[in-house]
């Protein structure tokens, strides 16, 4: 699982796609909400942009 912001969408497939060769679901957090889960404010790829994305 991967919470991205939109600069680093596709590289979060890619290593999805590597680590579990198959296809993730793309989420958009500002459409989606979940109840037992806080979305993370940063992009997990250290770059200091508003997380957007759950590639999953």
């Amino acid at each position: 699982m991967y919470v991205v912001c939109k600069e680093h969408v596709e590289l979060a497939i890619d290593k999805f796609v590597d680590e579990f060769e198959d296809a993730p679901d793309i989420v958009d957090l500002d459409e989606q909400q979940f109840s037992d889960w806080e979305r993370p404010i940063r992009c997990c790829m250290n770059c200091e942009q508003e997380a957007q994305f759950l590639v999953v």
